[in-house]
């Protein structure tokens, strides 16, 4: 089948444009409020960091009088695109946030930023909003299918390219764009997308703004679908389109099958680890081993045994900064070796305890003796929701152990539930924001399908 032949850019702007809430599954509706506290939790930490600091310096003064929107946990505004670059940056800039393992992307990092920006001009009700961010989740997490893995082989980062579709359904959404309008919307994401994966092997601060970037370039690409400028019908499957263009492959078919009764995002995964997706059953098996007596003084080499897909982006043992470190699996486990013994509540592995453990040398003397290999089982058992791990860890006496997870800890079959993700957003933000605000601004999302204004999500401030 040529890759023109379905008309997916249209197929995805007709259902954008028809989707109602209550076209949409029980269980999705009941996971975005599950979403939209876990992405503020991570923006809440990522809000402090430099990077962040800097670009809300650097666009806080672009503003417009009719176009600002909030930027989180603050009394600042910036023009609506600026402040989805900054938000969007506070969300995505830690590695701590909700990933779709099929898709290769980090959506909501993406999507949450620009449609809180839109909606907020809009005065968008909160069903409004729900329904444009499952829009934008689907429309991105589809994309994302139809062309992994080759995508990512090429070197391209799922999230900012495939994220830009996404924060421009949802705005185009929340604009009550036309259907054609939409698919103009879809058709200028298609050109703006961008995002190169060069990090892994250079490290940089680059990827800490990939979904900010994302964000505004899908409000953007909205903004000039709404004033008539249009974008190629076909931009996603045309023999030059993205998909083409981005990709060794590409399904048509996976990017509209079962469109509207089928949605991908029930298979978003949450991680307690600020790495990746595909580190985190990693982490949690050598988390068990540290319990076990696996400690890092009596350890004479760990062997990990993971998805040859991670080898070369994922494996490296020595990272040159600790954005690289995030995305280091031997690093991470000799990490997870070293601090579980002090924590008494199970290991969650947050942006401080990179920068803390970055400037130790046994961590990375242990990440030195770490070697990754290709696991026929971790290959065997790895699904379109989750990726397993093996950790075995040879002590200096001779002693072997070994833990393999299959399930880690966030993926929808180990899910974290709405009482644990509450739970974690209140441990983290509470210090930052003061028990009453959290609890209040917890209620507004937890019934934000209820509200006749999305306002009370930007009640959080940063106490000075």
């Amino acid at each position: 089948m040529q890759p023109n032949s379905i008309p997916v850019t249209a197929q995805l702007a007709k259902f954008i444009s028809h989707l109602t809430w209550e076209d949409i599954p029980q269980h999705i509706q009941d996971l975005m409020p599950v979403l939209l506290i876990d992405i503020f939790r991570s923006a809440s930490v990522g809000v402090e960091q430099s990077w962040t600091k800097t670009i809300h310096q650097t666009y806080q003064s672009i503003q417009s009088a009719d176009t600002n929107s909030p930027i989180w946990f603050s009394e600042a505004m910036a023009e609506v695109s600026k402040a989805s670059f900054i938000n969007g940056t506070a969300c995505g800039s830690l590695d701590w946030d909700d990933s779709h393992v099929a898709a290769i992307i980090h959506p909501g990092i993406c999507i949450w930023p620009a449609a809180l920006s839109i909606a907020y001009l809009q005065k968008s009700t909160g069903k409004e909003l729900l329904t444009a961010v499952v829009a934008g989740y689907e429309t991105a997490i589809r994309i994302g299918m139809s062309i992994q893995p080759e995508h990512s082989l090429r070197g391209f980062q799922g999230t900012p390219t495939c994220g830009a579709f996404g924060a421009a359904a949802a705005c185009a959404k929340l604009l009550k764009l036309p259907e054609e309008k939409i698919q103009n919307a879809l058709g200028i994401a298609a050109t703006f997308a961008c995002g190169l994966s060069q990090f892994f092997v250079s490290g940089s601060d680059i990827k800490r703004f990939h979904a900010g970037k994302a964000a505004a370039n899908g409000v953007e690409a909205a903004q000039l679908a709404q004033v008539g400028l249009s974008g190629p019908h076909d931009a996603i499957e045309g023999t030059q389109g993205f998909a083409r263009a981005f990709s060794d492959r590409f399904s048509a078919e996976t990017a509209v099958r079962e469109l509207g009764s089928y949605f991908p995002t029930e298979s978003i995964s949450l991680k307690p680890h600020a790495s990746s997706v595909r580190m985190q059953a990693a982490i949690e098996a050598a988390a068990v081993l540290a319990r076990q007596g696996a400690t890092i003084d009596q350890i004479e080499s760990i062997v990990i045994g993971v998805h040859g897909a991670m080898v070369g982006k994922l494996t490296t043992n020595t990272p040159r900064d600790f954005q690289q470190a995030q995305l280091s699996t031997p690093f991470a486990v000799a990490m997870a070796i070293k601090l579980t013994p002090n924590r008494s509540e199970p290991l969650s592995l947050a942006i401080k305890d990179y920068e803390e453990c970055f400037k130790q040398a046994d961590v990375h003397a242990l990440s030195l003796k770490t070697n990754c290999v290709v696991d026929a089982e971790v290959e065997q058992e790895t699904t379109m929701e989750s990726v397993p791990a093996r950790v075995t860890c040879t002590l200096k006496n001779g002693q072997v152990l070994e833990h393999f997870i299959k399930f880690p800890k966030g993926c929808p079959a180990n899910p974290i539930t709405l009482d644990e993700v509450a739970l974690r957003f209140k441990s983290i933000a509470t210090p930052t924001f003061g028990c009453e605000a959290v609890e209040t601004w917890l209620a507004s999302a937890l019934h934000l399908s209820e509200l006749e204004s999305i306002q009370p999500l930007f009640s959080l401030k940063l106490i000075q």
